[in-house]
């Protein structure tokens, strides 16, 4: 596996290729394999930070038929069968930006002890957030909240859907903007990804225990 490099345009513009099977052979060919390299990169960190061993999942967008992806994405989670049931990491890319999130998201069994566990914590993990990252609700959109708008109102109305809406998620993390010279230069854009990840072991170890 070559090492990353650092992203350039042509990384962003391959969401504006026209067409499933188009759009679906560049990202096989030039996206995923910057995403695998990454997160084989920080595999051994996130394993050494939480304790336990994390393997590499990328994103396939098998069940796709008809629209082509908007994003796409690298996981990191402590089984090599899967890891949408699991609380995880990802490292991922919109035409914006790049991602780099912990995520609960719907299929996992854990979303109302972890929303639980949540409220018993508000005030210690909001202040352990830094005010440059953002939640979202939905992986599925590139919309999120950033940490530094969030109120006590707004925080409790996405732990409650967490808690008792079937289809609900919580991530959080850093959002890159596709312009931002960090995603140009590969060992730089490491050290924020294993940065990110450190302040975000908390929320993992929470949903972990959950």
């Amino acid at each position: 596996m070559e090492r990353f490099n650092g992203f350039t345009d042509k990384d962003f513009d391959v969401f504006t290729i026209p067409g499933l099977e188009e759009r679906m052979e560049v990202l096989r060919s030039q996206v995923s394999p910057k995403l695998e390299a990454i997160a084989a990169e920080l595999a051994p960190d996130v394993t050494a930070l939480t304790g336990d061993e994390m393997f590499v999942h990328v994103a396939k967008h098998a069940r796709r038929t008809k629209n082509p992806p908007e994003d796409t994405w690298a996981a990191l989670a402590n089984n090599n069968r899967g890891y949408k049931k699991l609380p995880h990491f990802q490292i991922g890319l919109w035409e914006t930006h790049v991602f780099v999130w912990f995520a609960v998201i719907y299929e996992s069994p854990v979303k109302q002890d972890f929303a639980k566990a949540i409220k018993k914590e508000d005030n210690q993990i909001r202040k352990e957030i830094p005010e440059d990252f953002v939640w979202s609700i939905d992986h599925t959109k590139p919309d999120a909240l950033p940490q530094k708008e969030l109120t006590d109102e707004k925080f409790s109305e996405m732990v409650d859907r967490l808690e008792n809406v079937k289809k609900a998620e919580l991530l959080c993390g850093l959002n890159i903007d596709r312009n931002d010279p960090i995603l140009k230069d590969a060992d730089k854009f490491l050290a924020r990804c294993k940065a990110t990840f450190e302040t975000l072991e908390p929320l993992y170890r929470m949903a972990k225990q959950a």
